[in-house]
């Protein structure tokens, strides 16, 4: 039996915990980022997210015996790295200063999308008539919800809603960018070197403007708290999962948990950050996620009928 029919036979039973335990993972992981750029600022969130997970993935690496392959490939999983970890990080922790973590984390859901429109322009993965169409609509539902935070007016944080916007929308960018390069470059390579290496990439590119943004007065314990639980469990921890869902679901159910992450951070910035959300935001989140559902392929209209006999 094949690689493909042995994921298609798997039980779901098999793989909904790790579906599920990702999703709250990844969901916490904006209420963590904002709760470090408040004291930390963004650049040194992102450095001590990726330095922390850096330090707790590369011994998993040396008991593997893995070193020599990190070793000779390190240019581009460290390339990676800064792509798909660095100028993301900073970017969410820029945001969140300004947004809240709901809308932080429904735009985050267009990730997928991006995807496979760069996948489309880069790889020439031409897609469908309803892929294209999926492109269309998650697009129109990104304009529709960044329309509504369009102000170039500073907040309480004294940053423009839009500029935060923008942030996320980059990074959902060199997200998509950096998927296409790992297929192309880095396929085959074991999922714990491009891990673990892409963090130490991170970490050794955002060193420096960390240094020279550190804060003159040092964080407190609940900043450094929330910094170590993204690194270890919502970035170490979130790969070995999202890795291990890959292999007992395949990557296309992997890629959906993307689409439930905002249900968890919605509900942890409500509880713990007196967060509300609006119809508005539901409304563009549902035209986001059909859109982005279409433009991946997990959602194929017609596909039951051309079942059936």
């Amino acid at each position: 039996m094949g690689a493909a029919n042995c994921v298609a036979a798997a039980s779901p039973k098999s793989w909904t915990t790790d579906f599920v335990l990702l999703a709250a993972i990844w969901g916490s992981s904006f209420l963590f980022m904002r709760m470090g750029a408040v004291e930390f600022g963004p650049l040194p969130t992102a450095a001590v997210r990726v330095t922390i997970a850096a330090l707790f993935l590369l011994p998993l690496v040396w008991l593997r015996g893995l070193l020599p392959v990190l070793q000779k490939n390190w240019k581009r999983v460290f390339f990676i790295g800064i792509l798909n970890s660095g100028i993301p990080f900073a970017c969410f922790s820029f945001a969140l200063l300004s947004i809240s973590t709901g809308l932080a984390s429904i735009l985050n859901a267009t990730v997928p999308m991006f995807g496979a429109l760069i996948a489309w322009l880069w790889l020439k993965d031409k897609p469908t008539a309803w892929r294209f169409a999926g492109l269309v609509i998650g697009f129109s539902g990104v304009a529709l919800l960044a329309w509504d935070q369009a102000s170039f007016k500073p907040n309480a944080s004294g940053v423009a809603p839009v500029w935060a916007v923008l942030a996320c929308l980059l990074a959902c960018v060199c997200y998509g960018i950096s998927a296409s390069y790992t297929k192309r470059y880095l396929s085959g390579f074991p999922p714990l070197v491009t891990a673990a290496g892409s963090q130490i990439g991170a970490t050794l590119g955002l060193s420096l403007p960390a240094w020279w943004l550190w804060p003159a007065r040092m964080p407190g314990a609940s900043a450094w708290l929330a910094l170590l639980a993204v690194g270890v469990v919502c970035t170490s921890i979130a790969y070995i999962l999202f890795f291990r869902l890959i292999e007992n679901a395949g990557p296309a159910r992997a890629l959906s948990v993307t689409f439930v992450v905002p249900v968890f951070a919605v509900f942890y910035g409500v509880l713990f950050l007196g967060e509300s959300i609006t119809p508005w935001m539901l409304g563009c989140a549902a035209v986001i996620v059909c859109g982005t559902a279409l433009s991946t392929g997990l959602l194929r209209p017609g596909r039951r009928r051309a079942m059936l006999p």
